[in-house]
């Protein structure tokens, strides 16, 4: 039988949180909301120049309708048509545009894992918790900067989507539709586990995303593959991907003696960690995903931001996104 640790059963020496407690196994609208106050210093794109002549909130790593020509690149659906530069369009026999780089407004798309694997936590946090707030304080700081926001927020056999729209509204009800997943998730769920719900929502997410959009995947990326990895290296190719890593550092740092009752919703079972066997498997496990997330995201050229339920979110958050800005910067 194949153990997934997304839920918390029972377990010895560690707390089990309860619905409805300030635990952390659940988040609220009140609190989603609340972080709106500390979103204001988050930055998802690298600052503008101060010898730069146009002037706005910040400069878009983006391609967009501007004054600053950068290149020219094949014809997309929904590209402005003033845009085509006939002469090459002529000369190549294919539609062609002109690509400027100019601080311009653009919808971002916030995509929200809480399936039942989503549904762990040592401390402070579930994942699911996590994966909620680091989603709000995007969403927050995101209309604060005047663009659209919008996103998917997606279970183990549901999808809700969520048009972006410019308004404090708009992101209330994001957050609203957030936890209404979030309060629904419970260790005795006995729904199948949705592996194939990530790929699906970067389908759908594909197909609305041709180009220009900022797309931010939260989740702990369980159930991902090739398909996932083709998916995600479309998306970047017109757009602006930043995946976001949201994990526990249970498995990073398992304990030496107790034992702890997992689900994956149907199915328990118990790990005793006073044996070496039990510990060596689930180390084991645990680096090999490293490994492979990593191999992934250098392969894909791709932001991954590790994010750990243990920590005050907004922190992390602000000081990856910190160094992500610098990176940009600097090439």
């Amino acid at each position: 039988m194949a153990i997934s640790l997304s839920a918390f059963a029972r377990s010895k020496g560690i707390a089990r949180p309860g619905r409805g407690e300030a635990s952390g196994a659940y988040t609220s609208v009140d609190e989603l909301v609340g972080l709106e106050a500390i979103a204001c210093d988050l930055t998802f794109l690298r600052k503008a120049p101060v010898r730069r002549l146009l002037a706005g909130r910040h400069e878009s790593r983006m391609r967009g309708r501007g004054l600053s020509f950068e290149e020219l690149r094949g014809y997309l659906p929904g590209d402005d048509i003033r845009t085509i530069d006939w002469r090459v369009t002529a000369r190549t026999g294919k539609p062609v545009v002109r690509v400027y780089d100019e601080e311009k407004d653009r919808p971002a798309l916030v995509i929200v894992d809480q399936r039942i694997n989503m549904f762990f936590g040592s401390r402070r946090a579930m994942k699911s918790v996590a994966a909620a707030e680091v989603a709000a304080l995007c969403a927050w700081r995101i209309m604060a900067l005047g663009d659209r926001v919008g996103g998917f927020v997606f279970g183990d056999e549901t999808v809700d989507e969520i048009r972006p729209y410019r308004s404090r509204e708009a992101v209330i009800r994001f957050a609203d539709i957030i936890v209404r997943h979030n309060t629904a998730l419970t260790a005795a769920s006995q729904v199948s586990r949705g592996d194939e719900q990530l790929d699906l929502v970067l389908s759908t997410v594909a197909n609305i995303a041709k180009h220009d959009h900022l797309i931010i995947v939260i989740s702990d990326f369980d159930g991902h593959g090739l398909e996932t990895r083709d998916m995600l290296l479309k998306l970047s190719a017109h757009n602006d991907v930043i995946a976001i890593l949201i994990y526990d550092p249970f498995m990073l740092e398992l304990p030496r003696k107790g034992d702890i009752v997992v689900s994956g919703g149907a199915q328990q079972a118990g790990l005793q960690f006073g044996h070496g066997n039990v510990r060596e498997a689930i180390d084991s496990f645990a680096r090999k995903r490293g490994r492979a997330l990593q191999a992934w995201q250098q392969d894909l050229g791709l932001p991954m931001l590790p994010v750990s339920s243990a920590e005050e979110i907004a922190p992390q958050l602000r000081n990856m996104l910190g160094q992500l800005a610098w990176r940009q910067r600097r090439r």
